[in-house]
This record gives structure tokens, sequence and C-alpha cells, in this order.
């Protein structure tokens, strides 16, 4: 039964998100931060859908800890339910992706509307460039910047090394670096059809001062607290 759930679910998701993503390509004359709303609703509607079809909803804790202004968020990624919650769940953002997903018709193009960093993974330092220019720009345009720095899904009780980015991105321009864990991985598998039932826990870490800090030692503070979170939050077999 949970995988007829959850069947249903995915199927909603696919076709929930052409139907929204044609929505913001019409829109994409909008100004970024009301284009943003779409995207929001988006995210709250399969939010709602998991919880209807799936019985998978989700806590906050630390939403005080999301400072006025512009700043960089960092993200565990275990499972795809966080690409859909951070928007819900924080301000307008620029996520910070791999450029092959600008390549998905509709939805990609609509996404690209929303004004994205894509990088190549593969491009090394390259990469790590733009994320620091397109990045800048977009802080000062007021929109908060989300990197998921392991770069990649993995899966539960494992991690991979942390790229610097954001933390080089937050030291240069100045704002702080707000740590996400969750443990929706248990939950919702890397890997998977089936979304179990249950509670995800989201806790927002306080924000750290990045401005001129050493972007490795940044890197390593945010890594030892989003770990040690999610070990503290790991559900009770």
């Amino acid at each position: 039964m949970q995988l007829l759930r959850s069947v249903l679910f995915t199927t909603c998701l696919f076709i929930g998100t052409l139907l929204f993503a044609v929505a913001v390509l019409s829109l994409g004359w909008l100004p970024n931060k009301k284009l943003y709303v779409v995207a929001r609703s988006w995210a709250r509607t399969h939010l709602w859908l998991l919880k209807t079809f799936c019985g998978l909803t989700h806590t906050v804790e630390g939403r005080e800890n999301i400072p006025p202004g512009a700043h960089v968020s960092m993200w565990k990624h275990s499972s795809a339910w966080e690409t859909i919650a951070q928007a819900a769940l924080f301000p307008p953002q620029a996520w910070v992706l791999k450029r092959e997903l600008m390549w998905i018709p509709l939805v990609g193009w609509a996404v690209r509307c929303l004004k994205p960093i894509a990088i190549d993974r593969g491009a090394g330092a390259a990469a790590v460039s733009q994320v620091i220019a397109q990045g800048t720009q977009r802080l000062r345009e007021g929109m908060w910047i989300l990197i998921f720095p392991e770069g990649t899904r993995v899966a539960v009780g494992e991690t991979r090394k942390y790229g610097v980015s954001g933390a080089l991105l937050a030291s240069r321009a100045g704002c702080k670096i707000v740590p996400v864990a969750h443990n929706a991985g248990y939950y919702w598998p890397r890997r998977g059809w089936v979304k179990k039932p249950g509670v995800i826990r989201v806790v927002i870490g306080p924000p750290i001062e990045a401005a001129g800090r050493d972007p490795r030692e940044l890197n390593e503070e945010v890594r030892a607290w989003i770990e040690y979170q999610i070990a503290a939050i790991a559900p009770t077999k």
C-alpha cells in the first residue's frame, strides 16, 4: 500500500512540476522575487501532497536563526525532499546546481528563469569562480544562495568532502552562512520509490559570521555542525 501511495505522489510530483514550470515560463517577465512565489507555491503544494498520500510531514527547529538580508544557506543533501522543501522554508534563493538540469525541457527552462547558478561540476576552479562571481551578484540583488556542499545526494550515514565554494563566497561577500541539517534521507531514500510515513526533522543552525574568515576553517565549522546534528536527529528504530 505504501508503494502505491508513493507512486501516486511521484506521479503528481511529475505532473505538478510540469504545470508549475509552464506557469513560471508564462510569468517569466516578473521580477525574480515575485516569480519565486510560484516556486514557493510549488513546494508547499507538493509537501501537502506528500503528507496526504504518504503520511510524511516535517517539523522545523530554529526558524529564528534565519537572519534578515541575503546570505548563504548550506544544506545536507541526502534526499530529493530538501530540493522541494528549501523553497518553502527559506527566502527567495538562487540555487547552485549542475548545468545539465537546465537542459530538461520546460522544467529546466523554468528553473533558468529563477536565476540559479548552473555549474559544470567537472570544471574545478572555474566552477568555484563562477559561484563566487554570480553568487556575489545574486546576494547584491537580495537573493539568498543555496548550496549542497557535498555536491550530490549521499546515502544516509555517509558523507562526502564538503566543497569550499559556499564558504569562500560568504567570506568574500561578507555575509553569513546558515547551516541546515535534516533526516529526510531516512524517509525518502536517495534511491527507491517508497516514501516512508513519519516526521522529518529539520534543524536550522545559528548563522555563522563569515566576513574575512578563512574559508577552509568556515567549511569545517559548517561540516562539523551539520554532521553532528544529522547524528543527533537520526530516527531511533
